[in-house]
């Protein structure tokens, strides 16, 4: 299985796939593929929504073929899976695209190919659950007539420091001759180097504990700055002091959202409940940053009442609705349910600007009440919840965007310390 010999079809073409397929068609054959007929096509014209990729670097490969046509994928002979695995409304795993995916793939498979998954799972997904659904459509055996590997992805949107080829992929592979073809595979566009895992479930549980352990660290930031704040001290002059020590980790108090933090830790859970044992620690985390959008809420909702008590509605703007900053992404913000809380009040006109979602449609705008422009306005709170560039950019446009008595409530410690600047 030499490079010329490799002709990867990429299934999912969102932040994880499309940079993952245009790197493999800098010395492969690729098509990417997705089910989205409008994504397709606007690929084909250079345009990715997501803003993560530019028009230049998708034009200028001449390897890769984007495409919605499964009769696209029959002479692939490596397919690499990369759909989302988000959670229901009751958090748990919602592995619904990723069977989906797995089916797809199964009806193309011929004797030798590959099937890799990088998407985020619990341990034995990929061996115990969509292994055997390739088997049954395709007729193959795996680690006979098909085999299986796992490179859980690590792309960070919005992040242009850390892109794919500079971020230690882990792989794995159902034997280990096969570990050692994903590795060469991968090793061949990641410049940072592989880690071999020595089994496709230890690599499935060490990318879910990456972000566990975050969603964990920043609970612990969150819990502290709610005792703070009962003790009218500032939770940013403790961390500063506490970070002198070599040791100390820097986190800080916030929202906690997104398609990875605030999922990953349910898919652990979800297995570690089926298994007997249920988690306390992580579950207890994940409780406390779900509570956070509603703490804001009252926290801001109780300086209004403090600074003043007339009856008018209060006009309240939220800066940032996606995730984290300086990407367009708003899967699981926890953004949209603090702006919930602010509407099912009648006491607040609540409105949101955020010029980094630069594709929102028509209802997400008319529901999320987005503002296109600052100009001319005035408010009672102004909730900086993003730390885009941009926003710091316009620090003293922020500023002056208060009325008389206005304030701003900054979960991203962007401002200096003043009378108008409050924090968790």
């Amino acid at each position: 299985m030499t490079s010329k010999e490799n002709k990867i079809a990429v299934i999912g073409l969102g932040y994880v796939g499309l940079p993952l397929a245009l790197a493999f068609s800098k010395k492969n054959s690729v098509i990417g593929f997705d089910i989205n007929k409008n994504r397709i096509k606007n690929l084909i014209k250079g345009i990715d929504e997501t803003g993560e990729v530019s028009k230049s670097e998708i034009l200028i490969s001449k390897k890769i073929k984007f495409s919605n046509n499964i009769d696209n994928l029959i002479k692939c002979n490596i397919y690499i899976v990369t759909v989302p695995t988000p959670v229901d409304k009751k958090k748990r795993p919602d592995l619904n695209s990723l069977l989906s995916a797995t089916k797809t793939v199964s009806k193309v498979l011929k004797k030798n190919d590959l099937v890799i998954y990088e998407s985020t799972v619990f341990p034995g997904v990929t061996e115990e659950i969509c292994g055997p659904i390739l088997e049954k459509n395709s007729g193959l055996r795996i680690n006979k007539d098909l085999f299986l590997g796992y490179s859980p992805e690590r792309i960070n949107p919005g992040d242009k420091n850390r892109k794919l080829s500079q971020v230690i992929k882990i792989v794995s592979g159902s034997n280990n001759y096969i570990k050692e073809k994903v590795s060469k595979l991968y090793s061949s566009i990641i410049k940072a180097g592989v880690h071999k895992a020595d089994s496709i479930k230890i690599a499935e549980a060490a990318k879910v504990i990456e972000n566990t352990q975050r969603d964990l660290n920043i609970a612990f930031i969150n819990e502290l700055s709610l005792i703070f704040k009962k003790l009218n001290l500032s939770t940013e002059k403790i961390l500063k002091a506490a970070e002198t020590k070599w040791n100390f980790i820097p986190f800080r108090p916030g929202l906690v959202g997104g398609h990875c933090i605030g999922v990953d830790p349910y898919y652990l859970t979800y297995k570690s409940k089926k298994i007997g044992y249920n988690p306390k620690i992580i579950l207890g985390g994940r409780n406390l940053n779900d509570y956070m959008p509603f703490h804001i809420f009252r926290d801001v909702k109780n300086i209004l009442k403090k600074k003043n008590n007339n009856k008018s509605k209060k006009k309240i703007l939220i800066m940032g609705l996606t995730f984290k900053e300086n990407c367009s992404d708003t899967r699981n913000s926890k953004v949209l349910e603090l702006f919930k809380h602010f509407r099912k009040n009648k006491k607040f006109e609540i409105s949101t600007f955020d010029p980094y979602s630069k594709y929102w449609s028509f209802n997400f705008k008319k529901k999320y009440n987005i503002l296109n422009s600052l100009n001319g306005k005035k408010f009672d709170a102004i909730i900086v919840s993003v730390k885009h560039k941009g926003f710091i950019k316009i620090k003293n446009k922020i500023f002056r965007l208060c009325n008389k008595s206005g304030f701003i409530y900054d979960l991203k410690y962007i401002f200096p310390e003043s009378p108008k600047i409050y924090r968790l």
